[in-house]
């Protein structure tokens, strides 16, 4: 069994985070897989940034803002 950090994103609305999780490798067929902590955290910052809690959201990882760069011409 192995362990390694992964960046995970997490995209709700107009913002996004970054999350750092553990990816646990085995040799099972669930593999690679979170840890339920992992999986809760991730939950958590969806959960922040979808009620614009980003204080809460930017505890647990790294938030931005998404604005569109350019905007598509109508056919």
């Amino acid at each position: 069994m192995s362990e390694k950090k992964k960046i995970k994103l997490i995209h709700e609305g107009r913002y996004a985070a970054e999350v750092e999780v553990e990816l646990i490798d085995d040799d099972t067929g669930w593999a690679p897989y979170l840890t339920v902590g992992d999986a809760r955290k991730l939950d958590a910052v969806r959960a922040a940034l979808k009620a614009g809690r980003l204080a809460e959201a930017a505890v647990l990882g790294r938030v931005f803002e998404l604005q569109p760069v350019g905007q598509r011409e109508s056919a």
